[in-house]
């Protein structure tokens, strides 16, 4: 791979940042000519600039790395998909080299969750990670998610809160989706490589936020080769009131199909073979689908708060893949002679999801101060049917299967947690949580791979084994409780400053695919400890907020990225140690954010470092958006802009090998009039060429006479430099005072 532009593009960084600074100031100069008008109410301010206030579902903090994320002004910042938010938490790294539809990859706590493996996704209270999922146990796809309808982000990093279930090894995340501006907002997208994306909102008149209908509409040729796609999406929610009754009903429905370029070999292209955008394998790609309802009420009381939700989903998803070219077609003695097929993966899996949560917390006072007690119930049953076959290159004509399996997974929970205040200084808040994880897998194909007298050639599900005939199938079923403590500690706050310590047990379900009949663990047990400093406050005009911390996971049976699988497969105990720290200060008019991570992971046998977790990420946002002193018709212009950096030092690769930084920067410049919005966003401002993935493993592409066996460099190639304008046109009562001069005074 040529080296990285990344390095001298950090000099170029810093006269862009300082051009972006001088036109920051020309935004920011009628700010700082007068005194700051007084904030809207949060009402009024949701319904005047539709940005997005993430409060959280009022859950109280579990450690110092639990953060309700304010979106604010920083939705300036360019991001493309729900899962770009993420980035907003301490700590966090996405990447996604294997298509626009694929799950993100992400890194947290010193954990490479892959698809969704180490990391508890949820929208509006749905649990979106996949058990039994052929590319992974935990997959989770955040795309079906209209972007501009999230309106809160609720990150918990570890697992220290009872309510947090199966895939809270790293930690959750919780979306919440509504639309706090009100009227109907039609957003067009345009730009590189035939880039074409639509949205439309729309929030009643006189309703709540949390009624919303929103519809999307993309498609493009993308960058390079193989990697176009097509997605349509539509999310609606109504939400109703009656006294303390509060009722919501959601539905999504989603599909997408989409092309990936996979793998490049660095030495085939250092050697001019194949270009840094090209692809092996034009046939990689996949084609996801999602549709799914959820019905919730919530009672809130003085004394109580009661809480009932059930959902249901239907999925499909299909994908194919390759990482290692045509090396694993071994000749078996029970095949014919044949040459090589290829080593092209086709994963597919059609998924039935119902489930329900219920909760009731009680209140009651102790000594003058509140103290409370909460009981919760949570369900899930997940059928599956999954299967992973081997194609034929350059076809759709299977040769082998590797597992043909019908899953029935279920997660049965409950819950207790407390907060107590014994002192005015002092809270205690935790519990215990019990998951019952229930297996039924039948094996259609548990015959395959075996050389028996008698048998056919080229034959698989095979009714014989080596001590006679046998049915092709088998059961396997399992089951098992994980007992789960969690608690945390806060001292403080004093002047701002609060001190937290957390502890807690989770647990990780077991893959199906690797699960023996009768396991009597069929989890990994996951251990975690959190202590910290945070501090919050207002000085100068200005909302301060701040954390330091430490942290330490232990799991006692992983999953680890495997080349000729394209997934994740088990591997030994890991251990996970790192810091955090992390700022956060905001005015009504600027917006900036930073944060640090360090983590190391190694394996418990041997102490190497594990694979593709890089051990430092650092990310930094910052926005201004304001009122310019000019008026057309009467109206102000608002203006605004965003800058985002993110830097990922070089992350350890298996051979004890050492992947490239990497350094990127998106910035975004806006102005609004009345019920007009354009915008011009550059994502990879400097066009830096890097590696999204990067591994180290053996392959062969048949790039060469003499293929070898040593094990190479591949990678996935980052996007390149991407120009887009975005026109919006905002319609209804509240668009029609923007920008008036009762508006502006507020």
């Amino acid at each position: 791979m040529e080296p990285s532009r990344s390095t001298p593009n950090r000099r170029v960084a810093l006269r862009f940042c300082g051009c972006l600074g001088a036109s920051l100031s020309l935004i920011a100069a009628p700010a700082l000519a007068q005194s700051p008008p007084p904030a809207a109410p949060p009402a009024e301010a949701e319904a005047s600039t539709g940005e997005a206030v993430v409060r959280g579902r009022g859950q109280p903090p579990r450690g110092a790395g639990d953060v309700n994320i304010t979106v604010g002004q920083l939705s300036q910042v360019p991001r493309s998909s729900a899962g770009d938010l993420l980035r907003l938490a301490p700590g966090m790294f996405l990447a996604n080299g294997l298509g626009e539809g694929h799950a993100d990859q992400v890194f947290l706590r010193g954990f490479d969750a892959r698809s969704g493996q180490d990391l508890e996704f949820s929208v509006n209270g749905v649990p979106i990670n996949e058990p039994a999922h052929p590319h992974g146990q935990g997959y989770a796809d955040t795309h079906f998610l209209i972007p501009e309808l999230v309106e809160s982000l609720h990150v918990l990093e570890g697992p220290f809160d009872p309510r947090q279930g199966d895939f809270a090894v790293a930690g959750s995340a919780q979306y919440s989706l509504r639309l706090p501006a009100r009227g109907a907002h039609i957003q067009y997208r345009g730009g590189s490589y035939n880039t074409h994306r639509t949205v439309a909102l729309w929030g009643p008149e006189g309703e709540s936020a949390g009624t919303f209908g929103g519809a999307e509409l993309a498609t493009s040729d993308g960058y390079g080769q193989n990697r176009s796609y097509q997605r349509a999406t539509a999310n609606a929610q109504y939400e109703g009131r009656s006294g303390a009754l509060t009722w919501r009903v959601l539905a999504m429905s989603y599909g997408i199909r989409y092309r990936s370029a996979g793998v490049i070999r660095e030495d085939d292209h250092l050697a001019g073979r194949i270009g840094f955008y090209d692809t092996y394998d034009p046939t990689q790609g996949s084609e996801v689908s999602r549709h799914l309802v959820s019905a919730e009420v919530d009672s809130t009381r003085t004394a109580s708060v009661l809480r009932a939700q059930a959902w249901a989903s239907l999925r499909s998803f299909r994908l194919r893949e390759n990482f290692t070219g045509s090396l694993l077609d071994v000749q078996q003695p029970y095949q014919s002679l044949h040459a090589q097929r290829g080593d092209l993966i086709d994963q597919a899996a059609s998924t039935v999801d119902v489930g329900m949560r219920a909760s009731a917390r009680l209140r009651t006072t102790w000594r003058a101060r509140t103290q409370s007690l909460e009981l919760g119930a949570y369900a899930r049953h997940n059928a599956v049917d999954s299967t992973q076959q081997r194609l034929r290159a350059t076809t759709d004509v299977p040769y082998l299967t590797d597992y043909s399996l019908d899953n029935s997974v279920s997660n049965l929970a409950l819950y207790l947690d407390a907060e107590l205040r014994p002192l005015g200084w002092v809270v205690l808040r935790g519990g215990i949580r019990a998951d019952l994880f229930q297996y039924d897998v039948l094996d259609r194909c548990a015959v395959r791979g075996v050389t028996v007298r008698g048998a056919p050639l080229d034959a698989e599900c095979l009714s014989v084994d080596r001590s006679g005939y046998r049915s092709p199938s088998q059961r396997r079923t399992s089951g098992g409780i994980a007992w789960q403590p969690r608690g945390a500690l806060f001292l403080g706050p004093w002047k701002g400053v609060t001190v937290a310590m957390s502890a807690g047990l989770g647990a990780r379900s077991a893959d199906p695919v690797y699960l023996g009949n009768d396991q009597q663990l069929p989890f990994s047990p996951i251990t975690a400890l959190e202590g910290g400093v945070v501090f919050d406050r207002r000085l100068a005009g200005l909302a301060l907020s701040a954390r330091a911390l430490y942290y330490r996971t232990h799991v006692g049976q992983d999953l680890i990225f495997n080349e000729t699988e394209g997934r994740n497969t088990l591997a030994s105990g890991t251990t996970r140690q790192g810091a955090l720290v992390a700022a956060r200060a905001t005015n009504d008019w600027l917006d900036l954010s930073a944060h640090l991570t360090y983590a190391r992971a190694t394996f418990d046998d041997d102490g190497n470092l594990v694979p593709y977790v890089p051990e430092w990420v650092a990310r930094f946002d910052g926005a201004v958006h304001r009122s310019l002193p000019w008026r057309i018709r009467g109206r102000a212009i608002t203006a605004s802009a965003g800058l985002g950096a993110t830097w990922v030092a070089p992350r350890p690769l298996p051979f004890s090998e050492r992947g490239q930084s990497i350094f990127t920067v998106d910035a975004q410049v806006g102005a609004r009039w009345a019920y007009y919005e354009l915008g011009f966003i550059a994502q990879n401002l400097f066009d830096a060429q890097y590696a999204w993935g990067q591994y180290n493993f053996t392959s062969d592409f048949r790039s060469r006479d003499y293929p070898t066996l040593v094990p190479a460099r591949h990678f996935t190639a980052g996007p390149p430099r991407q120009l887009f304008v975005v026109f919006t046109l905002h319609l209804g009562a509240a668009a029609a005072r923007h920008g008036a001069p009762t508006e502006t005074a507020r």
